[in-house]
């Protein structure tokens, strides 16, 4: 029988990661439930049942894949995205805790969909690009795969798979008929040995014990995981407890990350020639710029 270890005992609430390892099974893990930031990013746009869901459980990976990132100032970006098709972008980042999205979509090309669409019906031909930054360290590295799957975390499995070479498997579901949007998601991953709680993304061939792990994570229920009486520790013990100790760490607690402000749009317009800034302009010289994660409009003055 295993054992919990940890400095951290109270039961992990929404909102916010818990961070484990399984020494013995050479894997990590992520789990994330997201209860008042989700509500918040999608109360911003009227987006109908298959967009909310489809972009709640983008931002349920993009939390997973971007607290694998140590360093301050990294930055996990997923994109996607289609030449064709009801949705034509949708785009989640994560920063020191701090997560945002949105997705651009044609409401007449959705309706033609049907009420449960799927991924290739939403994106025809799209693609995946996931993009890793750490300033600190000045690396920044990027990967495109094909959006292939029945899910965006097919998706993400074979990015792993194809650019990183990492067994990884990601599980997420989403309630969005309870009143209060949730949704909570498991990411697992093996880890070579010497690299555990590393940041390194990419692991070395041999994984013998990756297919227990794969096999006992993908137990976990969608009802598990959006149970707002059961805590992230209560998870990872009922998938792991007999493997030995589980060592939990608290992870970040999450917020909406919108980064718009005044401020910024002035340096980012500032980049601009003088001429194309006229244009911009009202006839009162305001620029006027949506930002599409809030939804909020900002009235600079050139």
């Amino acid at each position: 029988m295993g054992r919990m270890t940890d400095s951290f005992a109270q039961a992990s609430g929404a909102d916010r990661l818990l961070v484990f390892s399984i020494p013995s099974r050479h894997a990590r893990g992520r789990v994330v439930r997201l209860e008042g930031v989700l509500g918040a990013i999608l109360s911003a746009h009227d987006y109908p049942p298959p967009i909310a869901r489809m972009l709640s459980e983008a931002l349920t990976v993009t939390a997973l894949v971007g607290a694998l990132l140590k360093d301050e100032g990294s930055q996990l970006t997923m994109q996607a995205e289609a030449d064709r098709g009801p949705v034509r972008l949708l785009v989640c980042d994560w920063r020191d805790g701090e997560l945002r999205g949105y997705a651009e979509f044609s409401p007449e090309e959705l309706a033609a969909t049907g009420q449960s669409p799927r991924l290739e019906d939403l994106f025809c031909d799209g693609r995946l690009v996931v993009t890793f930054e750490m300033p600190t360290r000045r690396e920044r590295y990027q990967g495109i795969v094909p959006l292939e799957g029945h899910s965006l975390c097919d998706a993400l499995e074979n990015y792993f798979a194809r650019s990183e070479q990492v067994p990884t498997l990601l599980r997420v579901a989403v309630d969005l008929d309870g009143g209060q949007p949730i949704a909570g998601g498991l990411l697992l991953q093996h880890v070579a040995e010497g690299e555990e709680g590393g940041e390194r993304l990419h692991a070395r061939v041999a994984r013998p014990e990756w297919e227990h792990v794969a096999i006992m994570g993908s137990s976990i229920s969608a009802e598990e995981l959006t149970d707002r009486s059961l805590s992230l520790e209560t998870i990872s013990w009922r998938l792991f407890h007999e493997d030995g100790d589980i060592r939990v760490m608290p992870g970040a607690s999450i917020r909406r990350g919108c980064r718009c402000s005044i401020a910024h749009f002035d340096e980012v317009l500032a980049r601009f020639p003088k001429e194309d800034r006229r244009e911009m302009a009202d006839e009162n010289g305001i620029i006027r710029v949506d930002c599409a994660f809030c939804s909020r409009q900002f009235a600079i003055q050139d």
